[in-house]
This record gives structure tokens, C-alpha cells and sequence, in this order.
């Protein structure tokens, strides 16, 4: 793993992420953080473009007994998202899913509500609406949130991150674009990438959003 291919921890990878969006024209750009580690990439990103910042969260459906694997995703409010082939090399149904797909969904409300509190989520409608996170592995949660922000109506729906998988368009047929800095062959997970990647908090988020 080179240098070059390193991002020294989020905020570096928000940097090298905005000089790639910086080099499109964007009409009324939107940035929304995937919470909770893709908020100091956004955090960046809106700086550079000169654009408003917002909070997205979903939470990944974790399989049994090994909950970083993520076969499904849920976001605040509507019906999960399942990985179907996820489910069939696992043998899995999305009914024996649904009490964690329950406990999630209150974790992502709870979230939502200590992020935005009583303030209305931000207009997406005929706005270029970028959905920024950490990293991209298997898309499952992203694809749960950028399919919430579609109701909305943008202009056009984008998702970055520093580094993806390379096969990250197909995962996202939600997106109109994804944008990385970085789509590594040699690509394991999403923290490999970082030689800081420490979790990010609530705290965290919070002070973003009031900058």
C-alpha cells in the first residue's frame, strides 16, 4: 500500500474528495454526511463548494452473529433495503432480519433526532444533492439512504467518498454519479485506507452541523 493511497484520516480524505467535486459545476449544491463517519468528510466537502450541509443517517443490517457484515440497511423512516444476494449466500430471509432490522431503525430515528432535533430536514428539490461518507465497501447503506433522498427530487443525486470499491457504480444504481478519489483493486475494507480511523461520535457530528 503506497502513501499516495493513504488518507491520513477523514478530514485529509474530505480535502482530496472536494478538489475531485470541485472540478464540476454544481447547481445549488447540497452536501449531506452519512453519519456518522462520512459527517467530517462532508463537513470538507461543503466548505469547498461553498455549499449547505445537512446530516443523512441509515444503519446497516448486520447478519447473525457477525454484525459488520451488512446484508440490509434502514434508514429513519420507510422499508429496509436487503441485499438479496447477500441473503441467498447466507441463507437468510428478510423476516428472521426483522427484529435487528426493528432495532436499527430506532437507533436511526434516535440519531435523527439528536442531530436535527426539531429542525426540518433541508430542501433537496431541483438541487445537485451530494451524499458524502468514509468510504464505500458494499453499498448497503448508502443505496438505503440515497434511495430516501430520491423522494425529494433533486436535480441530480451524487454520491462520494474518498475510496470505493471498484465495482461502486454498479452498487449504487440509486446514484446518477459516484465520485471517489481513489477505487483500489486491492480493496478489503473502507479502513484500510486510513491510517486515522477512529470512530466519529455523536459529539462530533453535533459540532459540525453548528459550525
Amino acid at each position: 500500500m503506497s502513501s499516495s493511497q493513504v488518507f491520513a484520516n477523514r478530514e485529509d480524505g474530505g480535502r482530496r474528495l472536494a478538489r475531485v467535486l470541485a472540478r464540476r459545476t454544481w447547481a445549488d449544491p447540497l452536501v449531506l454526511g452519512l453519519a456518522r463517519g462520512g459527517m467530517p468528510v462532508a463537513a470538507v466537502v461543503a466548505r469547498w463548494l461553498g455549499a449547505e450541509l445537512d446530516v443523512a443517517v441509515a444503519r446497516k443490517i448486520g447478519a447473525p452473529g457477525r454484525r459488520e457484515y451488512g446484508v440490509g440497511a434502514v434508514t429513519p423512516h420507510g422499508p429496509a433495503l436487503y441485499s438479496e444476494a447477500s441473503l441467498r449466500a447466507l441463507h437468510l430471509t428478510a423476516g428472521e432480519l426483522a427484529r435487528t432490522e426493528n432495532r436499527e431503525r430506532a437507533e436511526a430515528r434516535r440519531r435523527l433526532v439528536r442531530y436535527r432535533g426539531d429542525r426540518a430536514p433541508v430542501g433537496c428539490a431541483g438541487r445537485d444533492v451530494i451524499l458524502v461518507d468514509d468510504g464505500l465497501a458494499t453499498g448497503v447503506t448508502a443505496r438505503a439512504a440515497l434511495r430516501d433522498l430520491r423522494t425529494g427530487e433533486p436535480l441530480t443525486l451524487v454520491f462520494a467518498a474518498p475510496v470505493c470499491a471498484p465495482d461502486a457504480v454498479a452498487l449504487l444504481p440509486e446514484a446518477d454519479d459516484v465520485v471517489s478519489v481513489v477505487e483500489p483493486p486491492e480493496f478489503r475494507a473502507v479502513g484500510q485506507w486510513y491510517a486515522d480511523f477512529r470512530q466519529t461520535r455523536d459529539e462530533e457530528v453535533l459540532a459540525l452541523l453548528a459550525r
